[in-house]
């Protein structure tokens, strides 16, 4: 059973991972893993949620530009590079996309549509530690009305670490797109490189989407992507969202932007609980990522 829930929101399970019911449906779900057709200039921004999605929606349209931000400043980021799960007005945004394709996910590979793995579209996976992850969704759940508001911080930290939560398992998420990583096509970019070398992130995507900008255009990217330069553009922090799916009036969807967040949240032993799940779940995983560290 999912703890804290409101009338607002719900869930549906596929696959044995949940999905919120209010912009996802088991009938796009089935659809997309076995009738979609990928085309091989495609490319796919795949993350957990609150991993940096929303950044790396920005400087992929950035460099699609070349450095130019008339489009990040005058079209919504969902209209730029179109949500590929989300049913409804999600469904037509993707279908009416021109190639090539810039188009966003947090589906776990085993929902993810088939003719992926015959394609040459590309994969940017965009990983965040887990500890950041869960107090950034939690913050989330009381702004949106696609994750269940909690009860409390610890009940909730128990619903991440047993995947109870939309797209479910962060564990599973990452350990299923790593599967991938040898792929020429994947390229795997953390929020922490971004935090801690947003300039030379930006040029090894702009290296793997075999796009070369001169250096004054990197030096655009870098500014037009920056933290403060989203927060103030609403057409990239999110306030332009239905209010029935996020209430931004009291809210703000960018939150602060940093790495560490957890340390302000977490309590010694739930750092300690967190760590033994951590390693027991990753102890068979062949990456490792600069969070490892504080584990």
């Amino acid at each position: 059973m999912i703890s804290g829930g409101t009338m607002d929101t719900d869930y549906f399970q596929h696959k044995e991972i949940f999905f919120a019911s209010l912009i996802y449906s088991k009938k796009r779900l089935h659809y997309l893993e076995n009738e979609f057709i990928v085309r091989d200039d495609d490319v796919f921004l795949v993350s957990y949620p609150k991993s940096g999605t929303t950044w790396m929606m920005e400087i992929l349209s950035l460099i699609h530009t070349s450095g130019d931000f008339t489009w990040c400043r005058e079209v919504p980021n969902f209209i730029r590079i179109p949500w590929l799960d989300v049913s409804g007005t999600g469904e037509k945004l993707v279908d009416e996309c021109e190639s090539p394709r810039f188009l966003a996910s947090h589906l776990p590979i085993q929902c993810f549509p088939k003719s992926l793995f015959s394609s040459k579209a590309k994969i940017i996976y965009t990983a965040r530690s887990p500890k950041d992850v869960l107090v950034s969704l939690y913050h989330f759940a009381y702004m949106s009305y696609v994750v269940k508001k909690p009860n409390s911080f610890d009940e909730f930290m128990e619903d991440f670490l047993q995947g109870r939560v939309p797209f479910g398992s962060w564990f599973d998420h990452i350990k299923g797109w790593m599967q991938m990583k040898d792929n020429k096509n994947f390229l795997l970019v953390t929020y922490e490189d971004l935090i801690e070398d947003h300039r030379g992130t930006i040029k090894k995507i702009c290296t793997f989407l075999e796009k070369e900008l001169e250096e004054q255009v990197i030096d655009l990217v870098v500014k037009n992507s920056s933290f403060n330069s989203m927060k103030n553009n609403n057409m990239s922090n999110n306030s332009l969202v239905p209010d029935y799916i996020i209430d931004t009036k009291n809210n703000h969807f960018m939150r602060k932007g940093i790495t560490g967040d957890w340390k302000n949240h977490f309590t010694q032993k739930q750092m300690e609980h967190m760590n033994v799940i951590y390693r027991e779940k990753m102890k068979d995983l062949d990456v490792k990522f600069s969070w490892d560290e504080c584990l």
